[in-house]
């Protein structure tokens, strides 16, 4: 996130807020991602009450259901990366807490609505599905499939793992040049 990406002439981000570091206001008692796991599962849940007391509705966490129990039992809506997406942009929550991986808090991303910021909580939390691919190789594989074919009759299809870089925004989705045909009157 972050990074103007060009799809069709579109830039995905273009609106986006800037990035969000927030401080240690304890100090001594932030939250290194390098050692979290060594923390036992109750020791932070205090203070993750306390803050999502005092953010109220400004704050939707979203826990896909990968996680741990320890980390999903605070999240406002749970299930699959798609459906939190979509659940997150309906919220009225300014800050959408995407607990989870990249290709996932930039898929909310996506879909946010303009007053809302996605941030992912640890940002070392990757998916070696979204790293198959990059641009670079989705942009070269339709080269050569444009040499070979008539990519007006192509149908490009993104799987939900992949990263934003190479999933359409609704910006950059075209309204079809015919009406879609009538159903017969029955």
């Amino acid at each position: 996130m972050g990074n103007l990406v060009s799809i069709s002439g579109t830039f995905i981000g273009a609106d986006q807020p800037p990035t969000l570091h927030a401080p240690e206001i304890e100090a001594g008692v932030g939250c290194d991602f390098d050692s979290y796991l060594l923390v036992p599962d109750n020791a932070l849940d205090d203070r993750i009450a306390a803050a999502k007391a005092r953010l109220g509705e400004d704050a939707v966490i979203l826990g896909h259901h990968y996680q741990r129990d320890e980390v999903i039992k605070f999240a406002d809506f749970r299930g699959d990366s798609l459906k939190l997406s979509f659940q997150a942009s309906q919220a009225e929550g300014r800050y959408i807490i995407f607990c989870g991986v990249h290709f996932m808090a930039e898929s909310a991303d996506i879909l946010r609505r303009q007053h809302q910021t996605v941030i992912l909580p640890d940002l070392n939390a990757g998916c070696s599905m979204a790293d198959m691919a990059d641009i670079g190789q989705v942009e070269a594989c339709w080269s050569e499939l444009s040499s070979l074919l008539d990519s007006r009759k192509i149908i490009p299809v993104t799987y939900m793992n992949s990263t934003a870089a190479i999933k359409p925004s609704p910006a950059s989705m075209a309204a079809p040049s015919a009406p879609a045909p009538t159903p017969p009157k029955s």
